[in-house]
């Protein structure tokens, strides 16, 4: 997609962090806009950016966690338009904690949210996307869809699944005209993580340090440069692509840091226990064996 100015875009998640960026970068573009998120004075605030910049733009409360909201959503968007040229599936939350500790309720709001909303508004707008010449899907993953570390389980299956998802509508729809980005950054200055819920009681929710993270500014920017060049796959920050090529090119490293200390842990472990510290000396004389 050359010229995006004049086009119609849908962005999820507008009223802060990346969703805010790039509908500020699809403005300058000369895009207009129909801006969702739940905060509605934060959206109030973005739409007034929007339209300084010389774009119309549309506001629409929604809790992506209801279904029937979306589909009020699409409906409003394409009563008001008769069509979108550019979706942008950026919405998301974070779980960080023991897997264990997740409650059923908090898997699936996060899934909800994070991967399910995604689905529906593309299903919803595919007969629309595909009636044009040229439309975009953007869906804003990470590198936690690319790479799985300790603690945020909820989170990788949900970018996992919507790095997938991107792959499949790409191979399905690129002869029609689709065109569909996987946007994966690596960490990124945001209230991504102040806004997490941490799973470990008392304990607030660790934010990486400035110096690996980038910008919501870069990401927008990159963005914009995935829609018109209809690329597959972006990752940002060095960071993202040592990890990914970590992972493509020599994965026994990974499985080797996600394992260390483990042999350690499990004597230390049984040593805590009365039958542990009769296993112990069996187990010490096989491995000698």
């Amino acid at each position: 997609m050359k010229v995006i100015r004049g086009k119609k875009a849908l962005v999820t998640g507008a009223a802060s962090g990346i969703g805010r960026m790039i509908a500020l970068a699809l403005a300058r573009e000369g895009a207009d806009l129909y801006l969702i998120d739940v905060n509605e004075d934060e959206l109030t605030k973005v739409a007034a950016d929007v339209r300084a910049l010389g774009v119309e733009a549309v506001t629409a409360h929604c809790d992506v966690t209801h279904s029937d909201e979306i589909t009020l959503s699409v409906e409003d968007l394409l009563a008001r338009w008769g069509k979108v040229d550019i979706l942008i599936n950026n919405v998301g939350v974070a779980f960080y904690g023991p897997t264990e500790s997740m409650t059923a309720s908090q898997w699936s709001w996060l899934l909800k949210i994070n991967l399910l909303a995604p689905i529906q508004f593309t299903r919803e707008l595919l007969p629309t996307l595909l009636k044009l010449p040229e439309a975009h899907v953007l869906n804003v993953c990470s590198i936690a869809g690319l790479v799985a570390g300790g603690r945020f389980a909820a989170y990788h299956v949900s970018k996992f699944g919507l790095v997938g998802f991107s792959e499949a509508l790409r191979a399905e729809y690129g002869r029609r005209g689709v065109g569909v980005t996987a946007l994966c950054p690596g960490p990124v200055q945001t209230n991504l993580y102040s806004s997490a819920i941490s799973g470990r009681e008392g304990r607030e929710v660790p934010t990486p340090p400035a110096w690996i993270c980038t910008t919501e500014h870069k990401v927008a920017e990159q963005a914009i440069a995935a829609i018109r060049k209809n690329r597959r796959l972006v990752l940002l920050t060095p960071m993202a692509h040592l990890l990914w090529n970590l992972k493509r090119f020599a994965p026994g490293l990974l499985d080797f840091a996600n394992h260390f200390g483990r042999r350690r842990k499990r004597r230390r472990m049984a040593a805590d226990t009365p039958e542990g510290n009769r296993l112990a000396p069996q187990e010490d004389q096989r491995r000698a064996a």
